[in-house]
């Protein structure tokens, strides 16, 4: 899935309302005055109904006979959009959707990595070992490139169980498990590898109890690698 790719103005209103309405600045069940927001935005109404679109396609918005425009109930969000993960990562929000992020990521991730062992190929094996390569070589000098290695490490994973529909489970983690390890390899944090190559280790060993513990103890150094990068980075609006 991937994200809105809108550039110059269009964009730059698409992304300005869509941070406006996830932050909660413009609320569920808001009216939406376009031509206001025009004015406001300084752009054209026809540049606001293209945008208006796009949002429509996140589920962010609505429109009616009689009611116009408006801000739909969150649950009709498409939470899994890149872009809405994005702007929630950068409000308030954030905090709630690395906390769900995380309990779903305990619930698929430990089982997969525990049939992975049972079920791994030797493909599956070259593409997590290329994964930790790049995480290693990435991790001291290029964040952006630390944070795809390690995206690509857990779809490896997810792959090597055997079964399509885990497989496709990278559907739901990956675009939050992306913007996380964005945030977190954007800091310092402790060296990602060895934890990673404890996972691997034991795949490649066909072991599927020692897989399955090495991934719950990656998962427990991903909470305590946020909870270190969100207690030292200042909170929206320059709170702390």
């Amino acid at each position: 899935m991937a994200s809105y790719t809108g550039r110059g103005v269009h964009g730059q209103v698409v992304h300005a309302l869509g941070s406006r309405i996830v932050g909660g600045d413009l609320p569920e069940g808001a009216t939406l005055d376009l031509r206001a927001l025009g004015d406001e935005l300084e752009v054209s109404i026809t540049v606001m109904r293209e945008s208006m679109k796009v949002l429509a396609g996140k589920g962010l918005i609505d429109a009616r006979q009689k009611r116009g425009t408006f801000v739909t109930e969150r649950r009709n969000w498409n939470l899994l959009d890149p872009d809405i993960i994005r702007w929630q990562v950068n409000s308030d929000a954030g905090h709630r959707l690395m906390g769900d992020l995380a309990d779903v990521r305990s619930i698929v991730e430990p089982a997969a990595a525990h049939r992975a062992a049972l079920h791994r190929t030797d493909d599956d094996l070259d593409a997590l070992q290329a994964a930790l390569d790049a995480m290693a070589e990435a991790h001291a000098h290029s964040p952006a490139d630390a944070a795809a290695a390690d995206t690509a490490f857990h779809r490896a994973l997810l792959n090597a169980t055997g079964n399509e529909l885990l497989a496709r489970m990278d559907l739901l983690l990956e675009p939050g498990l992306r913007e996380r390890d964005r945030v977190v390899h954007s800091h310092h944090v402790d060296d990602p590898v060895p934890s990673h190559g404890a996972v691997l280790d034991a795949v490649r060993d066909q072991d599927p109890a020692r897989a399955e513990l090495a991934m719950l103890d990656l998962l427990a150094k991903a909470v305590q690698d946020l909870d270190h990068v969100t207690r030292h980075t200042p909170a929206p609006g320059g709170k702390s």
